[in-house]
Formats: structure tokens, C-alpha cells, sequence
């Protein structure tokens, strides 16, 4: 499957619209890494817990797009894009969002 952020894929045209192709998860915060993290408030750096949770939840939510892309008969999903938005405290889902398309 091609997943491109641009509109077109090189090379190759556009032959149909399919449809909007996406994937979500809700993902909730440990409450071990909450403790992680207070303490990087205190010293500063990278949260490192909450930097493999968020690349974890857009890796499942693009792999879940993909599936509902092949669902629709895409060979490619164009415009690609990331949505977050906070469920309640200490959840957020991340969307993963694009144009299911058919190649010539």
C-alpha cells in the first residue's frame, strides 16, 4: 500500500476516489510512566515513555487506516494526515486519516 502526505503519487494517476480511509486509537497514560515523567519536570529532558506511547498509538492508527483502505479495494491512500484529541484525562486518541484511491 502507498501512504503518501501529498495529493498525487508520482508517476502514477489517479483512476477513482474510494472513499476516506482511517484508523484510531485510545491510548491511556501508566500510571508508572506518569511517575517517570513528574521526575523529567524536575530535571528537564525527553519523556522518553510518553515518546515510544505516542509512536506506538500513530503506528497502530496508520496500520489501521491501511486495513479500511484495502477494505475499499485502495492501492494507495493520498493525503495522509495525523489527528489528535483528548478523551478524558489521561486518554487521547490519534486518528489517522487519508483518500482511499484506486491507481491506473
Amino acid at each position: 500500500m502507498i501512504v503518501t502526505t501529498t495529493h498525487t503519487v508520482p508517476n502514477r494517476e489517479i483512476e477513482q476516489i474510494l472513499g476516506i480511509a482511517r484508523g484510531s486509537t485510545v491510548r491511556a497514560k501508566h500510571i508508572g510512566n506518569d511517575f517517570m515523567a513528574g521526575l523529567k519536570n524536575i530535571v528537564g529532558g525527553e519523556i522518553e515513555e510518553y515518546t515510544r506511547l505516542q509512536a506506538d498509538s500513530r503506528e497502530q492508527a496508520m496500520q489501521r487506516m491501511i486495513k479500511d483502505a484495502e477494505r475499499l479495494g485502495a492501492d494507495a491512500i493520498v493525503g495522509m494526515a495525523f489527528a489528535t484529541s483528548v478523551i478524558t484525562q489521561g486518554a487521547a486518541e490519534i486518528l489517522a486519516y487519508g483518500t482511499a484511491v484506486k491507481l491506473r
